[in-house]
């Protein structure tokens, strides 16, 4: 997908973000690429690493 926008005399005073989805870009001005990335911001201590928990058989609750 290309996409071109043209803005003449583009002023930004001020952005207020209140969320961000999985995917989101938030830019201003002029780029000649975006790279995307990823953080992994989970504590290490809170991370399981582990079997996995098996599904519960048929006819049991």
């Amino acid at each position: 997908m290309e996409m071109n926008v043209t803005n003449h005399g583009l002023q930004v005073g001020c952005i207020h973000i209140v969320g961000v989805g999985s995917a989101s870009v938030v830019l201003i001005g002029d780029t000649e690429a975006i790279t995307a990335s990823s953080v992994f911001d989970t504590p290490a201590e809170s991370l399981i690493i582990g079997p996995l928990v098996p599904f519960a058989s048929e006819g049991t609750t």
